[in-house]
């Protein structure tokens, strides 16, 4: 943040890093440690978690030389669930945590996206990654034609809380075309309503690549919100978003 900012203007209650909440989960599709370094030179206050996007992780050729960069800059990064899904359909979970921990990285997802792993044993694959990691579990459907009832929503995201995720990922995919959101983009707030009520928004991370559900998000939820999938180029327009510094969301903090 930049000294004096809030002695020049008024700015909404923002949280200070390491953040537990108003994260900003940003998605790395295939940066080099050049634009890595770069990113994180002009944005890298405003960055909660990296994650590495699919199973991008298995063909990066600098990949340690990549968290080389994140690690000097205290961001936490962490492998996409896809890998997870492999790992458990070709039976080697035990091979994952292993090459996880030479990496030193202790962040995981797990979700159920592509892959159909039962809930029984989703649940149960939370709860033993969690004795060795951060788990971020993911919910929601990645293909856009498929729309999941909302009580459904609510019963996989208490499941994945009660077996130790340390959050829980609302699907939004990184086009933000399915999940949470319609194949438009237009977000299904009244979805989004639902999950809210039964659930703080601070167990939550709302998967939200585009712009105008970025900014409904931060004027539902205020400048505190998580919100995931962050394209990099965004990071700077999301931050300024959530303080009230863009006309979107001037009036909603400044009024």
């Amino acid at each position: 943040m930049i000294p004096r900012l809030h002695d020049l203007i008024p700015l909404p209650a923002r949280s200070e890093k390491p953040r537990t909440t108003g994260l900003t989960h940003v998605l790395d599709a295939g940066l080099g440690p050049a634009e890595v370094e770069s990113l994180l030179a002009v944005a890298g206050s405003h960055i909660d978690v990296v994650r590495l996007g699919w199973g991008s992780a298995l063909v990066t050729d600098d990949l340690p030389e990549k968290l080389a960069v994140f690690a000097r800059h205290d961001i936490p990064v962490m492998l996409g669930g896809t890998l997870t899904e492999l790992a458990w359909h070709h039976g080697r979970i035990p091979q994952l945590c292993d090459w996880l921990e030479e990496l030193g990285i202790g962040l995981l997802e797990v979700s159920s996206g592509t892959i159909a792993i039962p809930k029984a044993e989703k649940a149960q694959l939370v709860a033993d990654l969690s004795a060795r990691f951060t788990v971020y579990a993911e919910v929601g459907e990645k293909a856009a034609d498929s729309i999941m009832a909302p009580y459904v929503w609510v019963e996989e995201i208490r499941q994945m809380l009660d077996a130790g995720a340390t959050l829980v990922v609302c699907e939004g995919r990184a086009g933000g075309t399915a999940g949470l959101h319609r194949t438009t983009t237009e977000t299904r707030t009244g979805l989004v309503e639902e999950i809210a009520h039964v659930f703080d928004p601070a167990q939550l991370v709302f998967e939200a690549p585009q712009d105008q559900q970025q900014r409904w998000f931060v004027q539902r939820f205020g400048a505190d919100v998580n919100l995931g999938n962050v394209p990099p180029a965004s990071v700077i327009s999301l931050a300024s978003l959530r303080l009230g510094l863009r006309s979107d969301t001037l009036e909603h903090f400044h009024a």
